[in-house]
């Protein structure tokens, strides 16, 4: 039987290796899920917005579709809109009222430059900054301490949807950039990577 001394030594080992483990393993993939090398260095539209940003995130996914048969579900997104196609159950845990939308809603096609994005009624205003159908979508944060890009490249048959954040973290707290390096963003992945694949779903799906 376990002594409650070993049991106590064991799960503080665990606390204490978990992160050091995802800071020396895991993070890169984490930040990178799915992007090829280029794609991680390559400038996109929208990193202008916010060119000294302390965390950068490059993730992407192959789509059997065209950039324009795409590009609704990218302009739909957005709480009271189309959702984001990642866990709603989640984002509504937040309050974000997000109700991801399973086909292509006309009402929310119209979308311009300067519009707002609100991400539920507490959550932060995204502005559109950058808007290049259909080929480039970035949204920016009113803080302007957030841009989210969405960029779609031809890649034979198929497309290449790559999605970046850039985040500005230098006004955090040292326990707030910790708490974001070591839960934020592992959560992030989980998130942006349900959204990828149900973008591609939905879009191959619609496509036939």
């Amino acid at each position: 039987m376990i002594s409650r001394g070993r049991l106590a030594a064991g799960i503080g080992a665990a606390a204490a290796l978990g992160p050091a483990a995802y800071l020396l393993f895991w993070r890169s993939r984490c930040l990178t899920w799915g992007a090829r090398g280029n794609e991680v260095t390559a400038d996109l539209a929208g990193d202008e917005l916010l060119p000294g940003a302390d965390l950068v995130t490059t993730r992407a996914i192959s789509i059997d579709a065209a950039p324009e048969e795409i590009w609704p579900w990218l302009a739909q997104l957005g709480s009271g809109r189309g959702g984001a196609y990642t866990y709603d159950w989640i984002e509504n845990l937040l309050g974000l009222n997000m109700h991801s939308a399973s086909r292509i809603l006309p009402q929310f096609q119209d979308i311009k430059a300067g519009d707002e994005l609100p991400l539920g009624s507490g959550g932060p205003v995204m502005r559109v900054e950058v808007l290049d159908p259909p080929r480039a979508l970035a949204v920016r944060a009113a803080d302007q301490n957030w841009v989210w890009s969405f960029v779609l490249l031809p890649d034979g048959a198929s497309t290449r949807l790559i999605s970046r954040n850039r985040i500005a973290t230098a006004n955090m707290s040292r326990a707030g950039r910790l708490f974001y390096t070591l839960l934020m963003e592992p959560g992030s992945l989980v998130m942006e990577r349900k959204m990828l694949l149900g973008i591609k779903q939905r879009a191959e799906r619609a496509k036939g």
